[in-house]
C-alpha cells in the first residue's frame, strides 16, 4: 500500500476486531498492526506499558533490515521473523506485502499456536487491506478529505 493510505472506520474496526481476537486466541500480551514506514495503524492487549511508537517503528526498521538481507541471499523477502527472549517473544509478520503484524507473547504460550493463529489472522487482514485498496481505487471513489474546505482548514488552525 502506498505511503497515502486512508484508513475509514469501517475497516479499522475490523482491523482492531481481528487484532483482538487474535490476542485472545494465541494468548498474547500485545498485537499490534505498522505500516511499513513504521506508522502504528491498531493494537490491542497490555499496551499501557509499551511505547507503541518505538516499537513500530522499530518494528519497520526490523523489516527493512531483514528486506536487505534476503535481497543478499537471492529472496524477494522473509515473510515470517521470530525473536525469542528469556520473558517475552516476538513473531513478527507481512501482511499482503503491505503491513507488518506483531505478537509479542510469553512463555506460556505455544509459537506453534501463536503461529496457527497469525496465519488465519494474517488471511482476514489481507482480505481487508485488499478492500480497502479497492475502495480507494475505484473509479468515481472521492477523498475523504474532499468535504473540507480552505475555511474549514483555516478555523481549525485560527486562534
Amino acid at each position: 500500500m502506498n505511503a497515502q493510505m486512508v484508513m475509514y472506520e469501517e475497516e479499522f474496526t475490523q482491523i482492531t476486531g481481528v487484532c483482538e481476537r487474535l490476542t485472545r486466541e494465541a494468548d498474547a500480551k500485545v498485537v499490534f498492526l505498522v505500516d511499513k514506514n513504521g506508522q502504528l495503524i491498531a493494537s490491542c492487549g497490555q499496551t499501557e506499558n509499551l511505547d507503541t511508537t518505538s516499537l513500530a517503528s522499530l518494528t519497520a526498521g526490523n523489516i527493512a533490515a531483514t528486506g536487505g538481507l534476503a535481497k543478499l541471499l537471492g529472496e524477494k523477502e522473509f515473510s515470517i521473523l521470530f525473536h525469542e527472549g528469556e520473558h517475552d517473544n516476538l513473531h513478527i509478520t507481512i501482511v499482503g506485502g503491505r503491513v507488518i503484524l506483531v505478537v509479542i507473547f510469553a512463555d506460556r504460550s505455544r509459537l506453534g499456536l501463536v503461529r496457527l493463529r497469525v496465519k488465519r489472522a494474517s488471511e482476514e487482514l489481507g482480505k481487508i487491506f485488499e478492500g480497502l485498496l479497492k475502495k480507494v481505487e475505484a473509479p468515481g471513489a472521492s477523498s475523504p478529505f474532499a468535504e473540507i474546505t480552505d475555511e474549514d482548514i483555516d478555523n481549525l488552525f485560527s486562534e
